[in-house]
C-alpha cells in the first residue's frame, strides 16, 4: 500500500502554484499528511542600477517568509500539520535537497506548460526536479491547459 505521510509544494507563489496547492491539500487531507511549504530565493544577484536599493531586494528571505506564512488555504486545517520553509538557491537544487532531507513522500509543484523554444531555452524547474528526485513527483499544469488529443 501507498504511504505518504510528508508532501512537499514547492511554491513561487505563481497561478501554476495555486492550481499544485489544490491538488496537495486535497492529497493531505486523504492520505492524513502533512504538507512543507517551501519556497526557494533564487541566489542570482540582483541587477544592477543607479539609485537606493529597495528594502525588498536586500531583504529577499525574510520578504519570502512574510509571504508564505500569509499564504494559506482552508483546506491546510485538514493536514496533519503544515511546515513553512523558505530557502535561498537554484530552486530544483533546494527542492530536491530539502525532499531528500525531509524524507518527503511526494512533491506536488505546479509546471508553467511553456513547450517549444521557451521550454528549450529557459528549462524548468519541475522538469529537473522530476528527473532528479528520489521521490514521485506530481506535476500540476495551470487551469484551462487541459489535455487535447493530437
Amino acid at each position: 500500500m501507498i504511504k505518504i505521510e510528508k508532501i512537499l509544494l514547492p511554491t513561487d507563489f505563481s497561478e501554476c502554484s495555486e492550481q499544485a496547492r489544490s491538488y496537495a491539500s486535497e492529497l493531505a487531507r486523504r492520505f492524513d499528511a502533512e504538507i512543507h511549504l517551501l519556497h526557494v530565493v533564487s541566489s542570482a544577484p540582483p541587477p544592477v542600477y543607479a539609485g537606493p536599493v529597495p528594502a525588498a531586494v536586500l531583504q529577499p528571505e525574510e520578504d519570502a517568509k512574510k509571504v508564505l506564512e500569509d499564504w494559506d488555504d482552508p483546506a491546510f486545517k485538514d493536514a496533519k500539520s503544515v511546515v513553512r520553509n523558505v530557502a535561498m538557491g537554484s530552486p530544483f537544487v533546494e527542492i530536491v535537497r530539502y525532499a531528500r532531507e525531509q524524507n518527503i513522500n511526494l512533491i506536488v509543484m505546479g509546471t508553467h506548460g511553456r513547450s517549444g523554444l521557451v521550454q528549450v531555452l529557459l528549462g524548468s524547474t519541475a522538469e529537473k526536479v522530476v528527473r532528479k528526485a528520489a521521490c514521485p513527483v506530481l506535476t500540476v499544469r495551470p487551469e484551462g491547459q487541459q489535455f487535447v488529443m493530437p
